[in-house]
């Protein structure tokens, strides 16, 4: 299984991103799909997750609760974090991770396969 994260960019603050992640591999299948973190010297942080069957369930971090939104397209086997109202306190490497089989959707170690990451700046 290969993730590629897209979408990152610089954005003033109060502006909006779109992330996609992209996966690939004979007969992709997870449990969920998550968004993480990671600033310099800080510990990768959970952002959002979506189950990939049934009915998308979402999770979020309190960060980002009411301004990102998770979603998903299983016919193109990508998932999309749609980021508003962005802060300077977004600014990070954002990584989108495959979670096949744990149901611990916030935990980082549960997670199979990730992304290279892409940054996202946004500017005060």
């Amino acid at each position: 299984v290969q993730l590629q994260a897209s979408g990152g960019g610089l954005v003033q603050a109060g502006g909006s991103l779109r992330l996609s992640c992209a996966a690939s591999g004979r007969r992709f299948s997870t449990y969920y799909m998550g968004w993480f973190r990671q600033v310099p010297g800080k510990e990768r942080e959970f952002v959002a997750a979506i189950t990939w069957h049934g009915d998308s369930s979402t999770y979020y971090a309190d960060s980002v609760k009411g301004r990102f939104t998770i979603s998903r397209d299983n016919a193109k086997n990508t998932v999309y974090l749609q980021m508003n109202s962005l802060k300077p306190e977004d600014t990070a490497v954002y990584y989108c991770a495959a979670n096949v089989d744990s149901s611990w959707y916030s935990e980082l170690h549960e997670y199979d396969y990730w992304g290279q990451g892409t940054q996202v700046t946004v500017s005060s």
